[in-house]
């Protein structure tokens, strides 16, 4: 029997890089699982392949159970529909996993408005629409947990003097991830009586999924600074069942938290070889 037998679980970002492997592996450990994201066929992204069909196909062709819900996390109204459609098709939601995410690589000095708000409503007003909308429910069964995916970027650059070239076009993201990671704290505080679980984890290594490639974040897929997608989802799955007074509040690194629970013998990355954001240390 999976670790997620009979349980219900949505996953957004789910139609490439972490939240399709993510996907993936719920439903391997027998989850039933609603993929969401923007892109429901091949070539309807302008940029990437990756869709939720292909996702949910191969789902499928394991034997596993998965639903694909289109849908946009950065409006409200959006939400409220993924949610609905989920609970009317799999069951009531025991699981999220906060992972679509949109940035643009424009310093500051250069960033238009308009794509400030649309990345910043993806980031960080979408983990809030959707745990808002889960939440009644999971305190009221008493169950439930929340992941939610931050990345590196949130580290920052401390304080000057600055001799070298900043990493380009991150203030924003590392902005909205340290709000997503102050947020998973003081949301883990307020559910944790009621037995809700809320953390937030990032890879150790930057993950070559087709927007970092795109990006040029990673020279090649094998990059030796590199980890699989494949990776971040087992410390999903790992903070997704584990018990509550174990993780709860937890900001953490994919490889740090897989070693310290025993799931992987070596560990290299943020979190092991150099310290993570300030509230993975709280």
């Amino acid at each position: 029997m999976g670790k997620l037998e009979g349980k219900v679980a949505l996953v957004t970002g789910a139609s490439r890089g972490i939240g399709k492997a993510v996907a993936s592996l719920f439903a391997a450990e027998g989850a039933r699982v609603a993929c969401v994201a923007r892109t429901l066929k091949e070539g309807e992204h302008r940029l990437f392949e990756g869709s939720l069909e292909t996702t949910v196909r191969e789902i499928a062709e394991t034997g596993a159970s998965a639903a694909a819900i289109v849908g946009d996390v950065s409006q409200w109204e959006d939400c409220e529909r993924i949610v609905h459609e989920v609970r009317t098709a799999l069951g009531p939601i025991d699981l999220l996993v906060n992972n679509a995410a949109l940035t643009y690589f424009v310093p500051i000095a250069e960033f238009p408005p308009k794509k400030w708000l649309k990345s910043f409503a993806v980031n960080v007003n979408g983990p809030f629409f959707l745990s808002r909308l889960v939440l009644g429910e999971m305190i009221q069964r008493r169950t439930g947990a929340i992941v939610n995916l931050s990345s590196g970027a949130a580290i920052g650059p401390g304080r000057g003097p600055y001799p070298g070239a900043p990493m380009r076009g991150a203030t924003l993201y590392g902005a909205e991830k340290a709000a997503l990671e102050r947020f998973t704290q003081g949301l883990a505080a307020e559910v944790y009586a009621s037995n809700v679980c809320v953390t937030c984890v990032s890879p150790s290594l930057v993950v070559p999924t087709p927007g970092v490639l795109h990006h040029r974040l990673l020279d090649r897929p094998d990059a030796p600074n590199s980890e699989p997608a494949e990776l971040t989802a087992r410390a999903v799955l790992l903070l997704a069942t584990a018990p509550i007074e174990k993780v709860a509040g937890r900001v953490t690194y994919s490889q740090q938290i897989l070693k310290e629970f025993g799931w992987i013998e070596k560990a290299r990355g943020i979190g092991v070889d150099i310290p993570g954001s300030g509230y993975s240390q709280i």
